[in-house]
């Protein structure tokens, strides 16, 4: 049986003051907080810009031994450059100070956007740039270009097994190129349920299982019922027999995701 690992995309979320947080708590215990009631969460902040090393090891020291973070790579890479010119701007992301999570690092998961296109030359590309261990990706951010002088972090504690997963929103990525690319490099399609608005692919194309659950009927919005948590139990518990599972609620708008990420541990 592998690992099941449920939690949270993100924690910073005004709505959730007062409510899943206590009221009072400070806003940077917050993460204190979230990652003694859950197991794991993907780091969000990550996504939208390049973090930095004290980022990092703030957001080790926070959490409990035992820990997992995911870390959402850098929207520069994916929905700005769309994967092309991207080896710097990848060793950027790896120095910035990803390293510092230390065992606590977890998987990548890369989102594209839905207008983004299956392109194979392009994504093959990205696939074999992307590590597959720490000392590889240590190698990598050695190479991060010169505006990241001063803000890296590339002491490397230990070498580790590194794990990626994409989410794709476009109906071209229905292609089995794609899934062989995806099988071939060893990454995750991303089992992504979002209301019906972007296409579902549950293909499983490494040996681990990465889902993202941003709502079955408002996508950010809308809350999992009872049925749903153990329909995604059991499909869970079928994954788990093959090998580890990353679960991650996104539907934060009206603060459903810490309690369904609570409810479906429940269930397993």
């Amino acid at each position: 049986m592998g690992k099941i690992h449920i939690g949270i995309s993100g924690w910073r979320y005004v709505p959730w003051r007062g409510k899943f947080y206590p009221p009072g708590l400070a806003q940077a215990r917050e993460l204190d907080y979230a990652a003694r009631q859950l197991p794991t969460i993907e780091i969000n902040g990550s996504f939208y810009s390049l973090q930095r090393p004290a980022s990092y090891a703030a957001w080790y020291a926070a959490t409990p031994p035992g820990f997992l973070f995911a870390v959402k790579g850098n929207r520069f890479i994916t929905h700005m450059l769309k994967l092309n010119d991207i080896d710097g701007p990848l060793a950027n992301v790896l120095a910035s100070g990803v390293f510092e999570l230390r065992e606590k690092l977890g998987p990548f998961l890369w989102q594209f956007p839905p207008m983004l296109r299956f392109d194979p030359d392009r994504f093959e590309h990205f696939f074999s740039l992307l590590p597959q261990d720490t000392e590889a990706a240590l190698a990598l951010a050695r190479q991060y270009q010169p505006r990241m002088e001063g803000k890296v972090s590339l002491a490397l504690d230990a070498k580790r097994p590194m794990r990626h997963a994409v989410e794709v929103r476009h109906e071209s990525f229905r292609d089995e190129r794609f899934l062989s690319l995806l099988r071939k490099y060893k990454v995750a399609l991303v089992v992504a349920d979002t209301a019906g608005k972007f296409p579902y692919m549950d293909d499983v194309t490494a040996d681990f299982v990465y889902i993202r659950l941003h709502g079955d009927k408002e996508l950010y919005a809308s809350g999992y019922d009872d049925a749903a948590i153990e329909r995604w139990a059991e499909r869970i518990r079928g994954w788990s027999k093959k090998g580890d599972v990353y679960c991650y609620f996104d539907n934060d708008i009206k603060v459903h995701a810490p309690y369904d990420a609570q409810r479906l541990i429940a269930a397993l």
